[in-house]
C-alpha cells in the first residue's frame, strides 16, 4: 500500500492521483501504526510504504545518541529490584526498556518537585533550552497526562513550564514485559502497553523493538532516520501479542484476586462510603508522611513560598500533599480537614470521585507506588476492595 507521508501534500495533489482517495488515509490515520520506508524516488518524494517497522538494539542506541544534541534524554536503568532514570551519557548503553514502570513518576520531568517561578519581579525566569525525551514511559504513566494537562494546561492560565515541556518533549514509550506486585492497572481499564500520549512506542522483542508511532513528531523522526529501521516479520509480531496477553493475564490475576472492584463501580461506592468508618479505620496505620501523594502519577498539589538568597528575592514552587495537616489551613487557623482520616478520605474522593465527575476520567493510574512507597504498608488495592463489602 502506498500513502502520503504529509496530507497536506495529498489534498493540495488529490486531483492528479485518482489512484489514492480520502478513505485510505482516513484508514490509515484511525490505525494505531504508520511508519515509513525510503521514498520511491525524487519526483513522488512525499510517497511511501506502509508497513510496521522493527529496529535492532544497537540501531535505537544510535538513534537516542543523535537525539541528544535536541533533548535531555532520560533513559531507564536497573537500580536494585526495579528501574529508575537518569540522563542518557555519551556512548551510553546501560539501560534497561521493557520490565515495568520506574521508580520516578512521569511528572517528575514535566511537573518539578521545586522550582523557582518568579525573581526580583523579572518578566521570565530563564529555563534549560532542551526539552525532555524520556524513553521507555509506560501506558500507567502516560494516562497521568489526562490529569495532569487538564490542570495546567490553559491559554490564559496554563502553567509555562509544564506546556513548554509538553509541546517540545519526546516520549519514547515501551510495552511492560514484566508484572510488579503492586501493579493494577488493568482493574482502572488500562492496558499493560501504552495507546496514545506518546510519540513512539517500542515493543521489545528479540535483539530489538517493534516501533509503532503514535503522533507526527514520532513519523518525523522515524521517516528522518529510515536507514535504522527494517520492517517487521511476522514471527516478532506474534511475539510482542503473546508478551502482551501474558502480561495483561498477570495483572488481571492479581487484581482479582485483590478483589479491586471494576472501575465503573468505584464512584458510586465512594459516595455510599463516604460516612463509613473504613476512613478511620485504615487512617490509623498512616504517618501523614505524604509518599502516596508525591510518588502518584496524578497528584498534582503544590506550595509556593518565597526566599531572599544573596540580595535576591525569589518565589518558589514545590510539591504539597493533601495527607499533611495543614494542606487545608486558611487564614485565622480554621481548617476544614484537620482529622487524619478526612484527609485520607480526601485523597480517595478526589481520584476516584471527583476526576471522573469533571473529567470522565479515574484520577489513579494503577501503577501501585503509593503501595511500595506508603510507610504504613496502607494498600489502596486493599481499601478500595473493603469499600465494596
Amino acid at each position: 500500500m502506498l500513502i502520503f507521508s504529509d496530507k497536506n501534500v495529498f489534498s493540495s495533489d488529490c486531483s492528479n492521483c485518482n489512484y489514492l482517495s480520502y478513505t485510505i488515509i482516513n484508514t490509515v490515520e484511525s490505525m494505531n501504526v504508520f511508519c515509513f520506508f525510503k521514498p520511491l524516488d525524487k519526483r513522488a518524494s512525499h510517497l511511501y510504504f506502509f508497513a510496521m517497522l522493527f529496529i535492532k538494539r544497537s540501531n535505537f542506541d544510535q538513534l537516542l545518541e543523535s537525539l541528544t544534541g535536541d533533548y535531555r534524554v532520560y533513559v531507564p536503568r536497573l537500580m536494585g529490584d526495579g528501574t529508575g532514570y537518569s540522563l542518557l551519557g555519551e556512548s551510553d548503553t546501560n539501560y534497561e526498556i521493557g520490565k515495568i514502570r520506574s521508580f520516578d513518576p512521569l511528572k517528575s520531568f514535566y511537573f518539578l518537585g521545586r522550582e523557582k517561578v518568579a525573581e526580583d519581579f523579572k518578566p521570565d525566569i530563564p529555563r534549560d533550552d532542551k526539552p525532555p525525551c524520556i524513553v521507555g514511559a509506560k501506558a500507567c504513566d502516560l494516562k497521568g497526562f489526562k490529569v495532569l494537562d487538564f490542570v495546567f494546561i490553559d491559554d490564559e492560565f496554563g502553567d509555562p513550564t509544564y506546556m513548554k515541556a509538553r509541546k517540545e518533549g519526546l516520549i519514547i514509550s515501551a510495552d511492560c514485559t514484566g508484572v510488579g506486585e503492586t501493579c493494577f492497572c488493568t482493574a482502572i481499564g488500562i492496558d499493560p502497553w501504552p495507546d496514545s500520549e506518546f510519540d513512539i512506542n517500542l515493543s521489545p522483542v528479540d535483539d530489538g523493538f517493534i516501533v509503532t508511532t503514535g503522533s507526527d513528531k514520532g513519523r518525523d523522526l522515524v521517516e528522518s532516520n529510515w536507514k535504522l529501521f527494517v520492517e517487521e516479520d511476522d514471527a516478532q509480531a506474534n511475539a510482542v501479542k503473546q508478551n502482551r496477553d501474558t502480561v495483561k493475564s498477570d495483572v488481571m490475576k492479581r487484581a482479582q484476586e485483590k478483589r479491586i472492584p471494576v472501575a465503573d463501580r468505584l464512584k458510586r461506592l465512594i459516595d455510599k462510603q463516604y460516612e463509613s468508618e473504613i476512613w478511620k479505620d485504615v487512617s490509623e496505620d498512616c504517618v501523614e508522611c505524604g509518599a502516596c501523594n508525591t510518588i502518584c502519577p496524578t497528584c498534582h498539589c503544590f506550595l509556593l513560598y518565597d526566599q531572599k538568597s544573596d540580595g535576591k528575592l525569589a518565589r518558589f514552587r514545590i510539591w504539597d500533599s493533601c495527607m499533611i495537616h495543614d494542606f487545608a489551613r486558611v487564614a485565622g487557623g480554621e481548617n476544614p480537614r484537620d482529622r487524619l482520616w478526612m484527609r485520607l478520605r480526601n485523597r480517595f474522593d478526589k481520584k476516584f470521585n471527583y476526576f471522573p465527575e469533571v473529567l470522565n476520567e479515574i484520577g489513579c493510574t494503577g501503577c501501585g507506588r503509593c503501595v511500595a512507597a506508603c510507610p504504613g504498608k496502607i494498600d489502596i488495592r486493599e481499601v478500595l476492595a473493603r469499600l465494596e463489602v
